[in-house]
């Protein structure tokens, strides 16, 4: 699945409390083989972590 975001891309990862930038790191393809949603695999800027998320929680920032 295609997806508008490229690694090093800085992002918003949405939460339901608020949003934490990050770095689109690169797009994790198993999830859809197996049913599940697109996933996206982040570093928050903020405190340097790691994530795997749902594509779909991503908005890109300038």
């Amino acid at each position: 699945m295609a997806h508008q975001h490229a690694e090093g891309h800085k992002v918003w990862v949405q939460f339901a409390d608020g949003v934490r930038p990050a770095i689109f790191v690169g797009g994790g393809e198993n999830s859809t083989f197996f049913g599940g949603p697109p996933l996206a695999y982040v570093i928050f800027t903020d405190t340097r972590e790691t994530a795997e998320v749902e594509m779909d929680r991503l908005t890109r920032r300038d």
